[in-house]
């Protein structure tokens, strides 16, 4: 199939961790709505109601305490168990609508879709079809954008959301032209993909303000002033689809696990078990991609604030003489050199772990002289927590206490919802 012949969709949940919420608890439905990051510091999720009150995305939580209180604005800790769980039944309904391998996953909560196969129907039908899909099995309203390009799609997304008249839907791929160029010349060029801020700059220093500035602007000029890469977004635009849907999720390099603490902690058994937590969790991600590990670093840090003690920093840096995938393994080897970062005194504030040199386990082959008998030990081992995790979840089985509640490094979550797919956060009906 030509270029020129493809159609993409990009379906995009609206306000994802506010509608995850409300999906469970349809009182917050109508009311303003915010969720925080970690340890409950900054908005990352806004609904519709708390953006009209003003409150920015990224805003510290604590400069908007009395804005909460004034409006009875409400607030949630993040849940990502809960955000997971609805994001992976979410890209199981796009991939039911078409096929797998017309199926990518963008994000968390995008996903985009290959409709070439379906341009003898209406396609906006088709995507109101889906849109009815999801919020009725998952409660989730979602927006859909139609292009001839994965680009165009996107914008289609951002149109979609940002009129109400669309009913959720935009598709530009059977727009009449002098509708779509309407629409275009009233986009800033900084909502294309891929343009970026400095791009952005550039581009009105050439008089390109607007999409349909940069989407009739000179290919060849535009690849010269610039990149291949917005060559390919002004081919885009003009529905020359350069971007195929990846099925394949490139194995990352390296992996890396860490997170603040709820409060600060200066005792090593504290510490350890901290850093046990981010090991293990980074381990599921290695596992999970099916790769082996030859190096990890670890590091800790004290917190930043004046009138108190020095800033500290430390880390270490551990080589496998096997590459392994064993928590465990790795967790010994670790544990025994916590010495070397902890430091009396110290008021620390965050730790993690890097995992390095990461490998395909498939085709690592081990040599004649590793211990196969003490791998085929540790690989039982390490299938019997992933298999207990899967059925009871991360607090079924873990190394040390780090699964126990309130440990004093626990991240806070003063506002976090029921873990709604465990047995005891199942909703009750009572009659």
């Amino acid at each position: 199939m030509k270029n020129q012949d493809q159609i993409y969709a990009l379906v995009d949940m609206n306000n994802c961790y506010v509608s995850c919420e409300r999906a469970f608890d349809p009182q917050l439905n109508h009311m303003p709505v915010i969720v925080l990051s970690n340890n409950d510091g900054c908005v990352i999720s806004r609904s519709e109601e708390a953006k009209q009150l003003g409150i920015k995305m990224a805003v510290p939580f604590y400069q908007i305490q009395s804005l909460v209180q004034q409006h009875k604005i409400q607030v949630r800790s993040s849940n990502y168990k809960l955000y997971n769980e609805i994001s992976r039944r979410f890209h199981n309904i796009l991939k039911s609508s078409v096929s797998p391998l017309n199926h990518e996953f963008y994000s968390i909560d995008e996903g985009f879709l290959n409709l070439s196969q379906f341009q003898q129907h209406d396609l906006s039908d088709f995507a109101q079809q889906i849109r009815q899909r999801i919020e009725q099995w998952l409660g989730i309203p979602v927006c859909i954008g139609i292009g001839r390009s994965k680009t165009e799609a996107k914008l289609a997304n951002h149109l979609a959301k940002k009129n109400a008249y669309m009913a959720g839907v935009c598709n530009l791929a059977q727009m009449d032209l002098c509708s779509k160029e309407m629409l275009f010349q009233k986009i800033d060029v900084a909502e294309v993909w891929g343009v970026g801020r400095k791009n952005c700059k550039r581009l009105h220093a050439l008089n390109i303000h607007s999409v349909f500035d940069l989407a009739t602007a000179d290919p060849a000029f535009i690849e010269k002033m610039f990149s291949v890469v917005m060559k390919r977004s002004v081919l885009e635009l003009t529905g020359v689809s350069c971007l195929e849907l990846e099925q394949i999720i490139t194995a990352k390099k390296q992996i890396i696990s860490s997170r603040s603490f709820g409060q600060r902690i200066s005792d090593l058994d504290s510490l350890s078990e901290a850093m046990s937590h981010f090991l293990q969790i980074a381990v599921t991600g290695l596992r999970r991609q099916q790769s082996l590990c030859n190096g990890l670093i670890a590091f800790v840090q004290s917190g930043t604030f004046p009138g108190r003690t020095q800033y500290y920093q430390q880390s270490i840096t551990i080589n496998f003489a096997t590459p392994t995938d064993s928590a465990l393994q790795m967790n010994q080897v670790l544990m025994s050199r916590m010495s070397e970062l902890f430091k009396s005194g110290i008021a620390f504030k965050k730790c993690g772990v890097i995992l390095t040199g990461l490998e395909n386990k498939a085709t690592h082959i081990h040599d004649l002289w590793a211990d196969h008998e003490q791998l085929e030990k540790f690989e039982k081992l390490q299938c019997v927590m992933d298999q207990v995790k899967q059925r009871y979840g991360q607090q079924g089985l873990a190394i040390g206490a780090t699964q126990l509640p309130e440990r004093d490094w626990s991240m806070t979550q003063h506002h976090l919802s029921p873990d709604y797919f465990s047995l005891e956060g199942l909703p009750a009906i009572y009659h």
